[in-house]
């Protein structure tokens, strides 16, 4: 019977976060096609336990004299297999009863941001970038080919507008190649960021990107330079234009673009904060 119940709460967990649209909080909706395969096969196995469940009757594994003289065994097993239904029944509540946390200007806080290290060759290792860096996940050549098709595309364009469909995308493009972009005018939305190390009239905007699933999400956005009679609080979102320009930012060690605002303005938190990686 708990088995069957685990079975019905997470057909029920996957049905109700696609329905809630919270699925979007967990991973890349370009991979929402194999959490919705995973609510058929668990219907299937649930109707299968239903059947089998029916079908048992009152059989047991022992009967009641229990003549298979396996008393002690039954015993030490038993504490071990409902343990195993606690671990498996966490996920359901919590999933199902606890609120899902968008991630904010706190999340950057206590985890901080950097680049990689370019001579860092722990496959293991887990960085937090302000610069999208899908590098990882294609061949040296390929992801060569990947940079250059997409600042063909880019540098034609007066004006960029960095939206939900081409957030990540597109800045990684302008990071990769900064000084290309100079002098563009861009605009983008973002929650504010005040960091330490930069002039007071200076603040990140940020966005939190999902790559494919938000075990490798990052907080990603850009360097901006407001006007002196600005001010903001962190998690404040804005949405600014400006005209790009460059700068070597000591604590990365490297030269990044910087936005030169010329027109910002106070916006309510999109319904969807989260922007994801397009391929």
């Amino acid at each position: 019977m708990i088995r069957l119940l685990i079975l019905i709460g997470f057909t029920f967990l996957f049905m109700h976060l696609h329905a809630s649209g919270n699925i979007s909080k967990y991973i890349n909706m370009k991979y929402a096609y194999i959490s919705e395969t995973a609510i058929y096969i668990l219907a299937i196995f649930t109707l299968i336990g239903l059947y089998l469940y029916v079908k048992e009757d009152d059989k047991k594994t022992c009967s009641d004299d229990c003549h298979c003289g396996s008393d002690h065994t039954h015993e030490s097993k038993g504490w071990k297999k409902y343990l195993t239904y606690i671990l498996f029944l966490i996920p359901v509540f919590t999933g199902l009863f606890l609120p899902v946390a968008t991630m904010d200007s706190n999340i950057v806080a206590k985890k901080g941001f950097h680049f990689p290290v370019y001579n860092d060759t722990d496959q293991y290792s887990q960085h937090q970038f302000l610069q999208p860096n899908t590098s990882l996940y294609y061949g040296t050549d390929d992801y060569q080919t990947l940079m250059d098709r997409s600042l063909k595309k880019l540098d034609k364009k007066e004006k960029l507008e960095l939206n939900d469909s081409n957030y990540l995308t597109d800045l990684e493009t302008i990071y990769n190649y900064p000084g290309d972009f100079t002098g563009k005018t861009v605009k983008l939305i973002g929650f504010a960021y005040h960091a330490e190390d930069v002039a007071k009239n200076q603040i990140f905007l940020f966005r939190f990107g999902i790559i494919h699933c938000v075990a490798d999400s990052g907080v990603f956005g850009m360097l901006v330079d407001l006007p002196e009679n600005i001010k903001t609080k962190n998690d404040d979102w804005l949405s600014v234009t400006g005209e790009l320009d460059t700068v070597y930012y000591q604590p990365f060690k490297k030269t990044i673009p910087i936005l030169k605002v010329k027109s910002v303005q106070t916006i309510s938190k999109p319904d969807d904060p989260y922007v994801y990686r397009k391929y």
